[in-house]
């Protein structure tokens, strides 16, 4: 008992890095990396300069550009990095089979 009262209480994340966590979320989501591109919105609890500190340092990341709509929300696009490998998916059900010689 002791020892649990000598550990320290688990910090609480502030407003600005609980956001920071959902847009990453958001950001990291197979759906918006396959697409390059990812909607985000700011919920009513999120205080206004937990937006703004957000914002600020997505603005300041390079190859991101940033759409700010009417509706308040903020679209975010991104073009392929130089060190990322394409992906190609095959499908072999579907592959096109080579042709058989003509028999004349």
């Amino acid at each position: 008992m002791a020892r649990q009262k000598g550990m320290q209480e688990a910090r609480k994340p502030s407003p600005a890095e609980r956001l920071g966590l959902r847009v990453s979320a958001m950001i990291n989501s197979p759906i918006a990396q396959l697409g390059r591109t990812v909607m985000i919105h700011r919920l009513d609890d999120d205080p206004q300069e937990a937006w703004d500190s957000v914002m600020e340092m997505l603005a300041e990341t390079d190859g991101l550009s940033m759409v700010f709509n009417d509706d308040g929300t903020v679209t975010l696009e991104w073009g392929r990095r130089e060190d990322e490998e394409e992906v190609v998916i095959v499908d072999q059900e579907h592959e096109p089979q080579e042709e058989a010689a003509a028999p004349f």
